[in-house]
């Protein structure tokens, strides 16, 4: 019987590094299904939500008020009089509220636009994820698959024997449980990569995949590089700078609240008729609320709304040191498990021809060639699935960098 290792083959035909982008992603497809999906729109739509509201609040929510009023009035011995009066007035903000209320309203459009690109961040990280799925899956099946056609060969082999009375009942025995339990892991590895494809393209529809997944590329980025892409995710990110702009946009609220303490006065003009015309008039008119509790309360609550936020800032620069740091060692420690275990997997290629030339030499029993053959095959996919998680990692430390499908359109403040 001859016994071939196949699960070894992804080891030696593997497909180039990672390049600009990954392996059968056009950057142009991407970056287009990123930009018009139904959450990217979503975000863009807030942003010109935003500016409606910065102009709102430049325009301040204050208005003119026409008021007015008609009467008759009989008087006794003289007649009746037709009267009216009619008032246009106005609040006016006070002198700084306008200068708060412009400031709030350019910071808005300011997270805005930051949060939207955190939305493109964090699809761009969904489809990685996805990819990686899909093409792990596939790995296996390929595995598997080669596996497979090599124990219904040995199965066969050793049935022929059998039959001619040169091997033993349980040698077939043997062969076919080998062939049995492999065809349920490649029928297993086959629904995750049809799952794994399907929500692929239910995601990103505007992404034409290949009819057959890519090889796994290398994994394995230079130190440098990763050092390089750590550094960056610290000074490339969005949480950041959407975080502080949201602490400085509710503190000019909370300012903006206190100061709303002293109301804004109401001022106008007046003109009147009585007496049927014989009378008429002119004036001003004035008035301003008198603030109370209620405003009071209003300032604190703004006030603690503007401490919120500043916390969170403060914790959002914990959250990116934490994200570059944790980005970079998953990057590195991956990629040395999957050196290991591709050590691991040669090897197992090695033992496993040395078992198979001495078999041919009837040195060797088949049970224990089968056993080698079992063993490299999950060799081969512990390789795989190291791999993978190397490439993962990799991936997203290069997305949170914005050095994959983003562009780092601002320098964030490093955190303290």
């Amino acid at each position: 019987m001859k016994l071939r290792l196949i699960a070894a083959l992804p080891l030696l035909f593997a497909a180039p590094a990672l390049a600009q982008s990954l392996p059968g992603l056009p950057e142009a497809a991407v970056q287009e299904a990123i930009a018009t999906h139904p959450r990217a729109r979503a975000a863009d739509a807030k942003i010109d939500a935003a500016r409606q509201e910065a102009g709102a609040l430049r325009a301040s929510p204050h208005e003119f008020t026409v008021s007015g009023d008609y009467a008759r009035r009989s008087v006794q011995g003289e007649g009746n009089f037709g009267e009216y009066s009619v008032t246009v007035e106005r609040p006016i903000r006070l002198p700084g509220k306008g200068a708060l209320d412009r400031k709030a309203g350019s910071l808005g459009i300011q997270v805005a636009e930051l949060r939207a690109d955190e939305v493109r961040h964090q699809l761009a990280l969904q489809l990685g994820e996805l990819w990686w799925d899909w093409l792990a899956a596939e790995a296996d099946v390929r595995i598997l698959s080669d596996t497979q056609a090599t124990l219904e060969r040995a199965y066969r082999g050793v049935d022929s024997q059998v039959r001619v009375q040169d091997a033993a009942m349980v040698d077939a025995d043997r062969a076919m449980a080998e062939v049995a339990t492999n065809k349920s892991a490649l029928d297993a590895a086959r629904g995750r990569a049809s799952i794994a494809r399907s929500r692929l393209e239910a995601q990103f529809p505007g992404i034409a995949l290949p009819a057959e997944a890519p090889l796994l590329p290398e994994a394995g980025l230079p130190i440098e590089e990763l050092a390089r892409l750590r550094d960056a995710v610290v000074t490339c990110n969005h949480e950041l700078p959407a975080a502080i702009a949201e602490a400085d946009r509710l503190a000019a609220l909370s300012e903006r609240s206190r100061r709303d303490r002293m109301a804004d006065p109401t001022i106008g003009a007046r003109v009147f008729s009585e007496r049927g015309g014989i009378e008429k008039g002119a004036g001003v008119v004035f008035s301003v609320p008198i603030g109370g509790r209620y405003r009071s309360a209003l300032s604190g609550r703004a006030q603690a709304e503007a401490q919120v936020a500043a916390a969170d800032a403060a914790s959002a620069r914990f959250d990116v040191q934490e994200m570059a740091t944790t980005d970079y060692s998953t990057a590195l420690g991956s990629s040395q498990t999957w050196q290991a275990s591709q050590a691991a997997a040669l090897s197992s290629a090695k033992a496993v021809g040395r078992l198979r030339a001495g078999y041919r030499l009837g040195h060797v029993d088949l049970a224990d060639l089968l056993y080698a053959e079992r063993q490299a095959k999950e060799a081969a996919l512990a390789e795989s699935q190291a791999r993978t998680a190397a490439l993962r990692a990799e991936t997203k430390l290069r997305i949170d960098a914005h050095a994959l499908w983003l562009n780092c359109s601002h320098q964030a403040e490093a955190p303290k």
